[in-house]
């Protein structure tokens, strides 16, 4: 080889060197004003909210940066932080370059979303609108190309309510989306598709496929199908004691189509199970003015959403299946009426009218003894309830209804069985209906059961039996009076569900105690 070819390569093999050795002490110069000046400009545009960035790492070859350690924390409730970010790494593509276009990966690894209830009342009492937290500002002021490939391994949410012992936490998140464009895209344009997928408090599974528009204004938009699989319900239990909810178990499976964008709301189930649940709601004298509260403001909610364009909901298939009670603290004693045993489905469930009435089966047994069966027609209308309800209880053992007969009635019963039908017609603001108890072998009065009891007790006892004794004509030994439910919806802008509920309540302590305790709260 001739020497002057010789030297010419050891000059330009020791210039590649200078230049390499130039740029990587040139990088690590920079590390230190780079991080200090991504921090700056990230807090510049969020508002309530506010970054510390550990390090920043730039390879000058491939352009590629390295965010190590970046946490987010809120300027209310700084612990704990609710984001932690252990690397966040974003590069560029050349080929595209030759094309003219500049465009990206960033991959995130094993980031951490933490929240807890503090943080959660101050983000929803907030005075600044969503808007303007300035999240996507600060997105695009430290990385304003679009991003070709983004990529989470290893995600974590956790969210702590009322009791630190019991975390809602959703783990192995893991999340792939592409053509994340950094400009506006028109309303329900979703430009990015993604793939996410989740483990739900350890046993339940989530899987979300779809299109998305992450930059949408005030908040990400999208368009997937969503799937769930055995999500546990009993780990909501935290938040739904807030509500007077105890929840013991209970699982969800569903499937479906939804649209979430800043102007439109649309869930489009095919399937929502809920199976082995088991609950009661706790009703408090203290709670009252609270349930009087929420009565309003789902009142409110559901008249803003039925037959509205931007918001639409169709389960094509319901079914829930275990127990559900309620439990009244506000008497003495208190007591619990429960319905075991269900069975549940509902058809063609929506608020919109043109996608017709919703068809209604239950069974179940009506205090774990008396074979219940519920059938109902519900009309979706803007005008008020619009429903028709027939209800069946039949041959419930009184004995197991004592708690009830203490708190209303003041007696006992001793044996006997308790039937009911109903038949409930709301339309066009008026109710047309009755409900029919049947008592058989009604026996409150026992000599041997009451030896104990003071002679005033066993009066009061004997004259119940008596008043039922004067009510029966049957020679089955059978009491049963009619009550008329006809008249005009007192509230014809009332929510169906709450208007079903307030009517069998009314119309079943109505019937239930014929003539033993005028006392009862009409």
């Amino acid at each position: 080889m001739k020497k002057w070819l010789k030297r010419l390569l050891w000059f330009l093999g020791f210039f590649f060197l200078f230049v390499v050795g130039v740029a990587l002490i040139f990088s690590y110069a920079l590390d230190e004003p780079l991080r200090a000046w991504f921090e700056k400009r990230i807090n510049a545009n969020l508002k309530g909210y506010r970054v510390q960035l550990a390090d920043v790492d730039v390879n000058p070859f491939d352009l590629a940066i390295i965010f190590r350690g970046l946490t987010i924390v809120q300027e209310k409730h700084p612990e704990p932080p609710v984001a932690f970010f252990t690397t966040i790494e974003a590069g560029v593509h050349w080929r595209p370059i030759l094309s003219a276009r500049i465009v990206g990966d960033i991959d995130l690894d094993r980031p951490k979303l933490h929240l807890n209830l503090a943080q959660l009342r101050e983000e929803t009492a907030s005075q600044v609108e969503v808007e303007e937290r300035g999240w996507q500002e600060a997105l695009e002021s430290v990385y304003p190309l679009k991003i070709n490939l983004l990529t989470v391994k290893g995600g974590e949410l956790t969210y702590i309510d009322q009791d630190p012992r019991r975390p809602l936490r959703v783990s192995r998140i893991a999340l792939t989306a592409s053509n994340i464009r950094n400009i506006a895209s028109p309303q329900h344009v979703y430009p990015s598709l993604f793939d996410f997928k989740a483990t739900i408090f350890e046993k339940g599974k989530l899987r979300v496929d779809g299109k998305a528009n992450f930059l949408a204004q005030p908040h990400p938009g999208m368009a997937a199908e969503v799937t769930v699989q055995n999500l546990p319900l009993d780990h909501f239990a935290p938040i739904l004691e807030r509500y007077h909810v105890s929840m013991e178990s209970g699982r969800i499976d569903l499937a479906g189509e939804v649209e979430y964008a800043p102007k439109t709301r649309v869930a489009h189930l095919k399937k929502l199970h809920l199976q082995d649940l088991r609950a009661d709601y706790i009703h408090t004298p203290a709670a009252e003015p609270k349930e009087r509260k929420a009565a309003r403001k789902t009142q409110a909610a559901v008249q803003e959403v039925s037959n509205n364009p931007q918001f639409q909901l169709r389960i094509a298939d319901l079914q829930v299946r275990g127990e559900a009670g309620l439990i009244n603290k506000a008497t003495d004693p208190d007591y619990r009426v429960f319905l075991a045993n269900i069975d549940l489905r509902m058809d063609n469930l929506s608020n919109h009218f043109s996608q017709g009435p919703a068809e209604l089966k239950l069974n179940g047994d009506f205090m774990g003894s008396g074979p219940t069966t519920i059938r109902g027609t519900f009309r979706p209308e803007d005008k008020g309830p619009d429903f028709d309800l027939n209800l069946k209880i039949e041959e419930t053992q009184l004995t197991d209804m004592n708690d009830l007969f203490r708190a209303y009635g003041n007696f006992d019963i001793e044996a006997g069985t308790f039937t009911l039908f109903s038949e409930l017609q709301v339309r066009n603001e008026a109710i047309d209906g009755y409900v029919k108890p049947f008592f058989k072998n009604l026996n409150v009065y026992d000599r041997r059961q009451d030896a104990e009891k003071s002679l005033f007790r066993q009066m009061y006892e004997g004259l119940v039996e008596g008043v039922s004794d004067l009510l029966s004509r049957d020679p089955q030994d059978r009491v049963a009076a009619r009550t008329d439910m006809s008249g005009k919806v007192e509230n014809p802008r009332a929510d169906t569900w709450q208007l079903v509920a307030t009517l069998i309540q009314n119309a079943f302590f109505r019937a239930i105690l014929p003539g033993f305790d005028q006392a009862i709260s009409e």
